[in-house]
C-alpha cells in the first residue's frame, strides 16, 4: 500500500502503511522469485510502518488498544491483537489439525497422487484430498509458486500457539453456528477462543477497488423473469486464460439463458482489440461487463444461478440471497468451500 492521507466515512478512518515497495505487488506474473521478493519486504516493512502508525495515532490522542488482523499479517500479533479469519471455520480447523500433528497424514495422502483419497481429521467429516487448501498440499513444495503463503500460515499458526502459551488467543471468524457448527467444535476450546462474528456481509454502498461502470446491468435485470439470469464472476483476483476470456460467454450464450457475466479489465486485457470487441458484440442474450454490485445482483430476483469461483466473500453473499451456487473452485481454500456447500 501507498503512504498517503487517511480517509474518513465518520465512522471509521483509513490509514494506508507501506507495504516497502514503490508500486506493490500487481500481481498476474508466474515469477516465483518477485513474489518471493514481494513478500519478504512486505514481512520486513510492515511492523516497521504500522508500528509508525500506531505511534502517530498516540501521539494525536488516540491510542489503538487493540488491532485485529487478517490472514497473511502475523507480524501484526505483536500488538495486542485478535486474529480475523476470513475463510470458512472449516479451512481454519484444516490449518490448525496440519500444524498440530497431521501434516504428515495429508502429506502422505496427497503424495500418492489419487485427489479422491480421504482424509479423515478429528471432529470433521472426511475429506478427499482434493478438498483440501492448496497450500497444504501443492505448496509445500519450496518450488510451488504460492509456497511463501504456505510460510506464512505456518507463521500464523505459530504466533496463535505463542499467544496460548500465556493466555487463550483470540480468533474472530466470518461464519456462524447455523454454518458451521461442526467445525467450530472440532478445534479444541483449550486451543483458541473461536468466535462466530459472521456472516459479515457488504451493505452494497462501499467502496470497490475497482472502478464501477454505469448500473445499466441493474436495468437489463429489471426486465428478466424471476429466477432465470445466469450470473458469472469469479472475483477480483482469480486470473483466467486467454481461452477462457473467449469461451465462458460463449458458452453460457449457448445455455439459452439470460446471463451476466463478469470479466475483469485485467483479463480482458490479454485478448486482441477485435476479440474484446466481439466479447461484447457476441453477447445477444445477455451481458458482459467488467465490474458489478454483486450484492446488488445477487439479492435481485431475477437471478437464479451463480457460476463462482468459491471465493469465501461470494459464498456468504450468495446463502444470504437465497441463490443456488455453481462452483468453479480456482486456487487457496475454495476447493474446501466448494465442498461445504455441496454438503
Amino acid at each position: 500500500m501507498a503512504n498517503g492521507a487517511p480517509e474518513e466515512d465518520g465512522r471509521l478512518e483509513f490509514h494506508p502503511f507501506s507495504d516497502g515497495t514503490e508500486r506493490g505487488y500487481a500481481g498476474g506474473s508466474d515469477d516465483v522469485a518477485e513474489f518471493n521478493a514481494y513478500m519478504a519486504s512486505f514481512h520486513a516493512a510492515g511492523p516497521r510502518s504500522v508500528g509508525q502508525l500506531v505511534d502517530a495515532l498516540a501521539a494525536r490522542g488516540r491510542p489503538v488498544s487493540r488491532v485485529v488482523y487478517t490472514l497473511m499479517l502475523p507480524w501484526a500479533a505483536g500488538v495486542a491483537s485478535a486474529l480475523y479469519w476470513i475463510q470458512p471455520v472449516l479451512v481454519s480447523a484444516i490449518y490448525h489439525h496440519y500444524f498440530h500433528g497431521y501434516a504428515g497424514v495429508i502429506a502422505e495422502q496427497y503424495r500418492r497422487g489419487d485427489p479422491s483419497d480421504v482424509v479423515e481429521l478429528p471432529g470433521l467429516a472426511p475429506l478427499a484430498v482434493r478438498d483440501l487448501p492448496i497450500f497444504l498440499t501443492e505448496s509445500t513444495d519450496p518450488g510451488d509458486y504460492f509456497h511463501t503463503v504456505f510460510l506464512t500460515f505456518r507463521d500464523l499458526f505459530d504466533t496463535l500457539d505463542r499467544e496460548t502459551s500465556n493466555s487463550k488467543a483470540t480468533v474472530l471468524v466470518n461464519s456462524c453456528e447455523e454454518l458451521e457448527v461442526g467445525a467450530l467444535a472440532a478445534i479444541g476450546p483449550h486451543d483458541v477462543l473461536l468466535l462466530p462474528i459472521g456472516p459479515v456481509l457488504p451493505t452494497g454502498d462501499e467502496t470497490s477497488m475497482f472502478k464501477q461502470e454505469d448500473a445499466t446491468y441493474m436495468e437489463w435485470l429489471y426486465g428478466k423473469p424471476a429466477n432465470s439470469v445466469v450470473y458469472v464472476s469469479f472475483g477480483s483476483l482469480a486470473t483466467m486464460a486467454r481461452e477462457q476470456v473467449e469461451e465462458l460467454p460463449a458458452g453460457v450464450e449457448e445455455s439459452g439463458r439470460p446471463y451476466l457475466v463478469v470479466v475483469r479489465k485485467d483479463n480482458r486485457a490479454m485478448l486482441a482489440e477485435e476479440d474484446e470487441t466481439e466479447l461484447g458484440e457476441r453477447a445477444k442474450n445477455g451481458m458482459v461487463v467488467e465490474w458489478c454490485d454483486q450484492a446488488h445482483v445477487l439479492s435481485h430476483p431475477a437471478v437464479g444461478c451463480f457460476v463462482t469461483h468459491c471465493g469465501w466473500n461470494s459464498v456468504l453473499e450468495s446463502v444470504a440471497s437465497g441463490v443456488p451456487m455453481l462452483g468453479v473452485p480456482k486456487v487457496s481454500e475454495q476447493s474446501t468451500n466448494a465442498r461445504l456447500i455441496e454438503r
